[in-house]
């Protein structure tokens, strides 16, 4: 069995399965590996400086010729900079967390494929109104940010499925082996968008301390809550939160957020406190974890998720 979808004929590859482009994690390396795996690579364009960004984009067009992509926030993207990035040629731009059609504009023009990423049935109807080609439904199990009062998978990706017609949906949140792969794909979506897995892999720009703490968590380790962007003074519109790992700065401000808002000296001595190795890091995991259970090659990845995805179909199938 094949998981030939409308998405793998639209992007002109083999497995449909897409790397999230999550922000200084998803390098040139990891992009270049997931394409060249059989899915498509997307660079974390948003939020790092240019230079950073164009070091990473020449990385991938170095070491693939396969389909790759980019990943902007809407809300936080300048346009010269997603200007800059277009002009390295990638195959589509997922723009996510804002309106998309300021930067829609720019990749019709450059002749990429617009993905547009939906929290809410909103948003899909934005995402349609603009012409997306494709549509990433984001549930809330996802790690890292997504909408504060958001849906489970399960029933997210479905209902946008059926708003979308014929534009493919790819499902996120919650996504970390083959099962989940073949979940959505009976769902509806034309593939999927995956984020956790890829962090804890070779290629990954994540430091030691993160790629060790995903492996050993569980869900119930993690948490959404807009604290560590109140704590860090990040400019996160507030209609979107972050699934992290369980942390200190949770468990002392629960319930708090205006109080901590206001708070200057706890946000410094936050800074300082990270800086000196007294707090942890901010992990961003989804409810996935559980799933997660060693580093792996980007590629390899691709390949078991896929081959995990088929089996588990002709299972339920009974074939």
């Amino acid at each position: 069995m094949a998981l030939r979808t409308e998405f793998t004929e639209l992007m002109g590859i083999t497995h449909p399965i897409v790397s999230a482009p999550m922000g200084g994690v998803a390098g040139g390396a990891l992009a270049a590996a997931v394409s060249e795996g059989g899915g498509l690579g997307l660079v974390g364009g948003s939020r790092a400086d240019t230079e950073w960004v164009e070091r990473e984009l020449r990385i991938v067009t170095e070491r693939t010729e396969k389909p790759w992509g980019i990943g902007f926030l809407a809300w936080g993207a300048g346009l010269e900079a997603v200007e800059r990035a277009l002009a390295f040629g990638p195959r589509a731009v997922l723009v996510g967390f804002g309106d998309p059609r300021p930067i829609a504009e720019l990749v019709r023009a450059a002749g990429a494929a617009l993905i547009v990423m939906v929290t809410d049935m909103a948003e899909a109807e934005q995402a349609m109104a603009v012409g997306a080609d494709v549509i990433v439904a984001q549930g809330t199990e996802s790690g890292g940010h997504g909408a504060r009062q958001g849906r489970s998978t399960l029933t997210f990706v479905p209902a946008v499925v059926d708003r979308a017609g014929a534009t493919p949906v790819l499902a996120a949140g919650g996504i970390a082996d083959g099962r989940g792969l073949a979940a959505v794909l009976t769902l509806g979506a034309a593939g999927a968008l995956v984020g956790t897995r890829f962090q804890a892999s070779l290629e990954a720009l994540a430091d030691p301390y993160t790629a060790k703490a995903v492996l050993e968590a569980h869900g119930e380790d993690t948490e959404r809550s807009a604290l560590l962007d109140i704590v860090r003074d990040s400019d996160w519109p507030s209609r979107y939160t972050a699934r992290t790992l369980t942390h200190p700065i949770l468990d002392r401000w629960r319930g708090r957020d205006d109080e901590l808002a206001r708070d200057s000296a706890a946000k410094q001595e936050y800074l300082r406190a990270v800086d000196s190795g007294e707090l942890p890091q901010t992990v961003w995991a989804s409810e996935a974890v559980d799933l997660i259970g060693s580093l792996e090659p980007a590629a390899d990845l691709v390949a078991t998720l896929a081959a995990d995805a088929e089996t588990a179909l002709r299972r339920a199938t009974g074939r």
